[in-house]
């Protein structure tokens, strides 16, 4: 009964690579078919599209790529973008700190004494020997611009707050260009998602019209759909590739001044940056290449 199983399982695992070899023999094929679809494009139309892909891809490359410059600069700035507390007289000024630093988004607190801000502008001004009017002042620092708002409302319903102060008009201008710049990046990605389909399912078309006769036949022997869609879709995948890896040339450029400019300013920038722009780059050319050879298909090929 053991010898009839193993011969069984022995038999079967024989069929397993037997339909491996077949599917690599297929895969074989398609790659084949997706390199002739090349050939017969030309040599000068694939050279404009890849030059096409490869400027829309670079647009997008170093647009990107500046983005997340101008966002480590509008973090750092945010960083050094404090809240002035003024307590009351007679705070308990420990107890006041241990229960601001217990609001959200908050991340440091300093003390400056009322003492010590007075003795400071005796300094500067040539004052009158006068009490000391000044208050204990907390710098509060919030982790992001756009969430200094809730933190001061907050806090000024604190008991033990006299008045609350901040740089109003630059955090504003800090989380409005935030949002111009995500906003902005969205459309960005759009015209070149737009861009990029257009010239493959341009091209995609050529090749579906030349090839017209050949896939009739192989609709007529029953080929299956995904045999005559695979190679047209990496025809366009390749051509987004190819776009890419040739746009990662003048990103790698502008990444190296704007890391100039970032240690010039001393804000760093994203040890990722480089990294980040570099797969989204090969992510957007070679899905929207595909995505375009894939909207031909389904508008000129009734497969």
């Amino acid at each position: 009964m053991n010898n009839s199983k193993m011969r069984i399982r022995h038999t079967a695992k024989k069929h397993v690579s037997s339909d491996k070899m077949c599917e690599v023999r297929i895969l074989y094929r398609l790659v084949k078919e997706a390199i002739n679809d090349l050939k017969g494009t030309g040599l000068l139309v694939n050279i404009v599209i890849i030059t096409t892909m490869t400027a829309i891809l670079t647009i997008f490359g170093v647009f990107f790529r500046s983005t997340l410059s101008i966002s480590s600069f509008a973090k750092e700035l945010g960083k050094v973008l404090e809240v002035s507390v003024y307590l009351k007289n007679d705070s308990n000024i420990d107890y006041a700190t241990k229960q601001i630093e217990e609001i959200d988004h908050v991340t440091k607190i300093t003390l400056i004494p009322k003492q010590v801000s007075w003795t400071s502008l005796k300094k500067e001004l040539d004052l009158p020997d006068i009490t000391n009017p000044l208050p204990d002042t907390l710098h509060v620092r919030i982790d992001k611009p756009a969430n200094v708002e809730a933190v001061c409302d907050s806090v000024k319903k604190l008991s033990y707050v006299e008045d609350v102060n901040y740089a109003k008009d630059l955090a504003e201008k800090i989380s409005t260009a935030n949002n111009i710049l995500s906003h902005l990046m969205f459309f960005v990605v759009a015209i070149i998602g737009i861009l990029t389909i257009t010239i493959i399912n341009n091209t995609i078309l050529l090749v579906i019209q030349s090839r017209k006769d050949e896939i009739e036949i192989m609709r007529l022997m029953g080929v299956s759909n995904w045999y005559i869609r695979f190679p047209l879709l990496l025809q366009g995948a390749y051509y987004g590739f190819m776009g890419a890896l040739i746009s990662i040339i003048p990103v790698y450029m502008v990444h190296k001044h704007l890391m100039t400019v970032h240690n010039f300013f001393f804000v760093p920038s994203a040890d990722y940056a480089l990294n980040l722009v570099i797969l989204t780059v090969f992510l957007v050319g070679i899905v929207f290449g595909a995505g375009g050879s894939f909207i031909c298909i389904k508008k000129h090929l009734q497969v």
